[in-house]
C-alpha cells in the first residue's frame, strides 16, 4: 500500500511539473516578436525538401531523438570538437545530416528578418520544420505549440538508454514512452513515422540470418520479404547500407506502415511486435484500415511529444547559432 502511495505521488508530481512547463507553450507565441516565423521556416524547409527527400525522415527523426533525450530543447544540435555531445553517441550517428542542415537553413531564414533575429529558439524551429516535412511528404498538417527555449547541456552519456531499441517488446516500448507521458496509442502512432525513412542492415540483420537456434529467419517476418532483405543486405555487407523502412510507399507519409505489419513486413522486431502482440494489434488494424484515424492519432501524439521536457520562460536560452551555446 505504501509503495502504491509513493508511486501515485511521484506520478502526480511528474504530471504537475509536466503541465506547468508545456502550459507556457502557445501557438501564437511569436505573434508580436516574429509574426512571419511559420512562413519563413516553411519556405526554407520546402526548398530543402525539393533538393532531397531525406530532408523529411531526417528532420522527423531528429525531432524525436531530441525530445526523448533531454526534452525538446535542441540539445541534439549542439556540436563539440571533442566529440562528446549527444549527436556523437552511437545511437545518434545514423541521424541524417540533411535533418541538421534543414534546421540550420530554417534558422538562417528566420534570422534574415531583422524583426526575428535571435528571437526564435532552435527548438521551436525544429518543431516547425518537423510539421512542415510531414506535410510535404503527404502527411497531415497541424498547429505547432511554440515557446520552447534551447538547452545549454548536451552530453554523449545522456543518450544511453534514452531511445527505443529495434529489439524492444511492447512492454518495453510502453515503459519508455510512458515515462515521457505518452500513451500506447501515442507510441503506435509515432512508430508510424517509419512509413518514411530508412535503416541500416546492422540494425535488423539478426532477424534474417541468425534469429535463434531453431530459426535462422525470424518467424514473424514475411519469408519473401526476408529473402528480399537478404539480397539487399548480404551477410558480410557494409552495415551502413540503407534500407527503406516501408517497402511499399517509402516516400509517402501514409498508413502503409501498418498495412505492412499485417503482412509481416515490419523491419524491426519493435515494429512487428505492434501487430503480433494482442495488446496493440487492434490499434494497428485500425490505423491500417483508416489513414484518417492514423493521421489524427499522429497529430495528437507528436503534439504531446513536443511538450516533453520543454524549457520555457527564463530557462535555457535562444541560441544565436543552433550548433553552439551563446
Amino acid at each position: 500500500m505504501e509503495n502504491q502511495r509513493i508511486f501515485f505521488l511521484s506520478s502526480f508530481l511528474f504530471a504537475l511539473l509536466f503541465t506547468a512547463a508545456y502550459a507556457q507553450l502557445s501557438q501564437d507565441f511569436y505573434k508580436a516578436t516574429c509574426p512571419n516565423v511559420e512562413s519563413l521556416v516553411r519556405s526554407a524547409v520546402t526548398q530543402k525538401f525539393r533538393q532531397t527527400f531525406v530532408t523529411a525522415p531526417g528532420t522527423l527523426r531528429l525531432f524525436f531523438h531530441d525530445c526523448f533525450v533531454r526534452g525538446c530543447d535542441a540539445s541534439v544540435l549542439l556540436a563539440s570538437p571533442s566529440g562528446k555531445v549527444e549527436k556523437d553517441n552511437p545511437d545518434d550517428l545514423s541521424l541524417a545530416g540533411d535533418g541538421f542542415d534543414t534546421v540550420i537553413k530554417a534558422k538562417a531564414a528566420v534570422d534574415s528578418d531583422p524583426q526575428c533575429r535571435n528571437k526564435v529558439s532552435c527548438a521551436d524551429i525544429l518543431a516547425l520544420a518537423t510539421r512542415d516535412v510531414v506535410a510535404l511528404a503527404g502527411g497531415p498538417s497541424y498547429s505547432v505549440e511554440l515557446g520552447r527555449r534551447d538547452g545549454r547541456i548536451s552530453t554523449i552519456a545522456s543518450v544511453q538508454h534514452s531511445l527505443p531499441h529495434p529489439d524492444f517488446s511492447l512492454d518495453q516500448l510502453n515503459t519508455m514512452f510512458g515515462s515521457h507521458g505518452l500513451s500506447q496509442t501515442d507510441m503506435i502512432a509515432l512508430s508510424g513515422a517509419h512509413t518514411i525513412g530508412f535503416s541500416h542492415c546492422g540494425k535488423f540483420s539478426k532477424r534474417i540470418y541468425n534469429f535463434s537456434p531453431k530459426n535462422r529467419i525470424d518467424p514473424t517476418l514475411n519469408l519473401q520479404y526476408a529473402l528480399q532483405l537478404r539480397q539487399m543486405c548480404p551477410l558480410n555487407v557494409d552495415p551502413r547500407i540503407a534500407i527503406n523502412m516501408d517497402p511499399t510507399t517509402p516516400q509517402t507519409f501514409d498508413n502503409a506502415y501498418f498495412q505492412n505489419l499485417q503482412q509481416g513486413k515490419g523491419l524491426f522486431i519493435s515494429d512487428q511486435t505492434l501487430f503480433t502482440d494482442t495488446g496493440s494489434k487492434a490499434t494497428v488494424n485500425l490505423f491500417a484500415s483508416s489513414n484518417a484515424a492514423f493521421n489524427q492519432a499522429f497529430v495528437t501524439a507528436i503534439t504531446q511529444l513536443g511538450r516533453v521536457g520543454v524549457k520555457t520562460g527564463n530557462q535555457g536560452e535562444i541560441r544565436r547559432d543552433c550548433t553552439a551555446v551563446n
